[in-house]
């Protein structure tokens, strides 16, 4: 019998409260919080090493979840099929796609196999100093180890997370968390007999921590399951998931990619100082970004309970409260970045550098302020689409938006216009705006109505 605290939650009954959704998002908000913590223990605890280790691991961390982004992005939609099923009442269902979420994990782990003999070729592309180009490839090379056991773990929490049931994610992320920074402690530095690896023992210990954390994860998973009959996985189901879930990964993989350009060409081009700072700004609003984004995956979770149950009319209400929610805690983050920015950018403005470092950093994390209001609206909308199975037009929208408008835009102002980093830090602003206007303009047309994500969905009441 597991405890009261950790059953599934009841689809949605109307209204949808706070206290539902709040049940939902802390343990997501936890999990999330605990994946941020992973990646700025990481670079505070190599700050001391100089601006060339902070620029190679926050930088080098950022390239590596190029290969993750795709297949992480295929796995939310497993917790929109389980929340579907889970309304319907068909806890079996829903465990098949939890499988599904694994069987793209093992491909994640192939194809960062694959890709880890390219990466000396592809940072000799970009601009940097070979002092980081040099670090950052030994980063990544030990980082794309871990990939397939973070996407297993990605796939497990949405699974999880759609049958209303959050904490096991946030355990398996907590756990993660607390082996990464003993780990760094252990062996950035060298502590207890071990030898100092820098910004590998950096690398190392997320991967190490990463991988034991989806082991006990996948246990814990596998042990559940026994009581049950065996699991008959379908093709045509995979198949399934893989077209809803494909627009979705390809959504984040040219949003994520588009970052990834912006942060290795824009502002790499304008030094070691600024590409720093940026990846500190970065992290540091990553602890907005996460706890607003744990809010959107457990409205979107409300969203799909609601529509297996047939009660589409409710997800209008779920979004609102969601959208609500989760403004109240980016205006919150915004306001500390414009009151107290240098305060914030203090831990990391160390070593070599951190007069330049501390500079561009305040100010643009006094800019990042401006985005918060529209990365909450943003993440909202975008996940409740997600939910219901509208997955198709955020994509081809999103690609237009991000490779249309705000790379050609960014690329031109800094390094034709002398916009500097103040002008790539307006592009942010204006790129995450824009996205929020098209996604909001997209759920209020309503099409995600007419989807049919599950087949055989409880007719709309």
């Amino acid at each position: 019998m597991k405890p009261a605290s950790d059953r599934a939650v009841e689809a949605p009954t109307p209204p949808a409260t706070l206290r539902t959704l709040l049940t939902l998002a802390w343990p997501i908000i936890v999990g999330r919080a605990s994946q941020t913590i992973i990646g700025l223990s990481d670079t505070l605890m190599v700050a001391h090493l100089g601006a060339a280790a902070l620029a190679a691991t926050a930088t080098g961390g950022l390239n590596s979840y190029t290969v993750l982004i795709l297949p992480m992005g295929i796995t939310f939609i497993v917790s929109s099929f389980a929340s579907q099923f889970f309304g319907k009442g068909d806890l079996a269902g829903a465990r098949r796609y939890g499988w599904y979420g694994l069987m793209v994990a093992v491909l994640t782990l192939v194809l960062s196999l694959v890709s880890r003999p390219f990466i000396d070729d592809v940072l000799r592309l970009l601009p940097y100093s070979d002092d980081v180009r040099r670090l950052m490839a030994d980063y990544m090379r030990i980082r794309l180890l871990s990939a397939g056991a973070s996407i297993g773990i990605e796939a497990l929490a949405n699974y999880y997370g759609g049958v209303g049931r959050t904490r096991p994610g946030m355990m398996a992320n907590l756990a993660a968390m607390v082996l990464n920074v003993l780990g760094n402690w252990l062996l950035i530095d060298g502590h207890l007999g071990f030898q100092a690896l820098g910004v590998s023992g950096a690398a190392l210990a997320s991967t190490l921590s990463t991988v034991v954390a989806f082991a006990g994860f996948f246990f814990f998973f596998l042990r559940e399951g026994k009581p049950e009959a065996k699991v008959k996985l379908q093709l045509s189901e995979f198949g399934r998931m893989l077209r809803f879930g494909l627009p979705s990964g390809f959504n984040w993989l040219f949003d994520f990619g588009a970052y990834v350009f912006f942060t290795n060409v824009v502002v790499g081009g304008l030094g070691t100082a600024a590409l720093a700072a940026m990846q500190s700004v970065m992290s540091l609003n990553s602890v907005s970004f996460m706890p607003a984004f744990g809010l959107a995956s457990a409205g979107a979770i409300l969203v799909g309970q609601a529509i297996g149950a047939g009660k589409k009319d409710e997800v209008p209400g779920v979004v609102k409260l969601t959208a609500g929610t989760a403004l109240v805690w980016q205006c919150s983050v915004g306001l500390l970045c414009l009151l107290i920015p240098a305060i914030l950018m203090a831990p990391f403005a160390k070593g070599d550098g951190a007069e330049q470092v501390m500079l561009i950093g305040t100010r643009m994390l006094m800019i990042s302020a401006a985005w918060q209001v529209f990365d909450a609206v943003g993440m909202t909308m975008a996940e409740a689409l997600r939910g219901a199975g509208d997955t198709l037009f955020p994509m081809a929208a999103r690609i237009a938006v991000a490779w249309l408008v705000f790379v050609p835009g960014s690329f031109y102002s800094v390094k034709y216009l002398g916009w500097g980093d103040v002008g790539a830090t307006f592009w942010l602003v204006a790129y995450l705006a824009l996205l929020a206007a098209v996604v909001f303009l997209r759920f209020q047309a309503g099409s995600w109505r007419k989807i049919e994500l599950v087949d055989g969905a409880v007719p709309a009441h």
